[in-house]
């Protein structure tokens, strides 16, 4: 099955301050991430963003919250996003059944959300160059894991080209700059 741009929802796990530095290639996942959000803008995409227990772990990062507006960013204690009310109410009003993740850490939250939301009956894709772990083999089990509970793993380029669908429209014109 392909993304498509009018059945998406982005959500952003956990890129936060105290925990994105630890993160093998931090930089470049949070920076894919970046681009994934501003992708999303021009088809309308909505964007939700998790920050793990904020106290602790600090906000999400400014490369990627200045991205996003205060409303998008929902507070979570659970590692699960889609077992925390507030997330899953927010997701839920959008009537959107594909759910596009990325953020940290692959093997903990973004495998634990992609699975709860996987057993709901949402369509999962985890974007795996925009998704990081501390210790790369622990993202690879993640990836490994999720694949077998039905989650699709894409990259970038593979969500961007597949909500645009063709060339030639205005949206294409808007992404281009992401892909060069």
């Amino acid at each position: 099955m392909l993304l498509s741009a009018s059945s998406s929802l982005l959500l952003v796990v956990d890129i936060q301050e105290r925990l994105a530095p630890a993160i093998h290639e931090g930089t470049a996942v949070a920076g894919r991430a970046a681009t994934l959000i501003q992708a999303a803008r021009p088809f309308a995409i909505p964007v939700l963003a998790t920050e793990q227990y904020p106290r602790g772990l600090g906000p999400t990062i400014p490369a990627v919250a200045e991205h996003l507006t205060p409303s998008e960013i929902v507070e979570k204690i659970h590692f699960s996003a889609s077992e925390e009310p507030e997330v899953l109410r927010r997701i839920e009003a959008h009537d959107r059944r594909q759910v596009v993740i990325c953020g940290m850490e692959a093997h903990v939250c973004v495998l634990q959300t992609a699975i709860g939301l996987r057993v709901l009956g949402y369509d999962v894709f985890v974007v795996a160059d925009a998704t990081g772990s501390r210790d790369p083999a622990n993202a690879a089990l993640g990836y490994e894991r999720m694949r077998g509970a039905g989650v699709s793993i894409v990259g970038t380029e593979m969500a961007l080209f597949e909500w645009l669908h063709r060339a030639g429209t205005p949206e294409f014109r808007a992404v281009l700059p992401f892909i060069k």
